[in-house]
Order: structure tokens, then sequence, then C-alpha cells
């Protein structure tokens, strides 16, 4: 089927020109390459090469599942660790709290019982200073005493001496003895 191109009168219009396509037992090369895919294609499919494929897939996706799985259990423990220790922090804050309230109460029972025992230290140092003046009196009273007995038995016998003598004594003597006679 050959084309001609027709010129018409006064116009001058560009002839078309034909070419051959080439065909091998009357296929041309787009159908060539059709073929060329369908054997490629049916080749792959023979060789199970998608089901390869959807196995690699398959394992990567299992691989990524077990991965998934082990963050989200890592996660879960870590989760469960940051509770623990958020209870731990209340915990210890509760304990700190007790620990200051306990604190306070022993060192308000011990500024009580220091009171108490300066009281009492004072209360027993006031009784030693008054038991202290007291022998102090005593030592003192008794020492006066002891000098004015001296004093006066010294005076006492000055006295007597300038006023007795040896045959006032006798008579003294004689009465001494007959009053202890009555005794016997």
């Amino acid at each position: 089927m050959a084309e001609v191109a027709q010129v018409t009168a006064g116009t001058a219009a560009p002839a078309e020109v034909y070419h051959a396509k080439p065909a091998v037992f009357g296929i041309d090369a787009t159908m060539w390459v059709g073929l060329a895919m369908l054997g490629l294609i049916l080749i792959v499919v023979w060789k199970k090469v998608p089901s390869a494929i959807g196995g690699m897939l398959d394992k990567q996706i299992a691989a990524i599942r077990t991965r998934l799985d082990e963050a989200n259990q890592l996660r879960a423990e870590a989760e469960a660790l940051r509770e623990e220790y958020a209870r731990k922090l209340a915990n210890v804050e509760q304990e700190a709290a007790a620990m200051v309230a306990h604190a306070d109460e022993e060192a308000q029972a011990l500024l009580v019982k220091a009171k108490a025992d300066a009281e009492d230290l004072i209360r027993r140092r006031t009784k030693m200073a008054e038991d202290k003046i007291a022998a102090a009196e005593r030592t003192a009273l008794d020492q006066v005493r002891a000098t004015a007995a001296e004093a006066a038995t010294k005076a006492a016998g000055a006295i007597i001496a300038q006023k007795h003598d040896a045959s006032a004594d006798k008579a003294l003597v004689n009465q001494t003895i007959a009053g202890l006679s009555r005794l016997n």
C-alpha cells in the first residue's frame, strides 16, 4: 500500500514519505518488546520470584514486628520504672517530712527535758549551797560556843583561883565525895 503524495495545482504540499517498519515473522519491534516482557514475567513467575520476594518481605515484617514488640516491652518497663521511682520519690518526700516532724518532736522533748534538768540542777545546787551555808553556820556557831566555853572556863578558873583557896577546895571536895557515897 503505497501512498502517493498528491500535488494540487498551484500549491506545494510537502510530500509524505513512506518508511517500512521492520518486522520479523510479521511481528514488529513493539510486539517483540511485549513478547520479551511476557516471557520475563513468565520466567519470574515460574521461578517463584514473587513468593521469594514476599518471603523476604515477610521476614522483614516479622523482624520489624519483633523490634516493635521489644520496643513496646521496653517502653512498658520504662513506664513501670518511672512510676516506681515516682512512688519512691513520693515516699521519700513523705519519709523526709515524717523525719523532720519526728526530729521536731524530739527537739521539743529534749528542750522540755533540758529545762526540767536545768531546774532540777538549780534546785540541787541551791539546796547544796543552803546546806553548805547551814553547815558553815553550825561550824561557826560551834566554834563561837567552843571559844565562849573556853573563855568562860578560863574566866571561871581565874575567878575561882582568885576567890577560893585550898581550904575552900577541901570543903568542896568533901561535899562531892559525900554526894557520891550517898549514890552508892
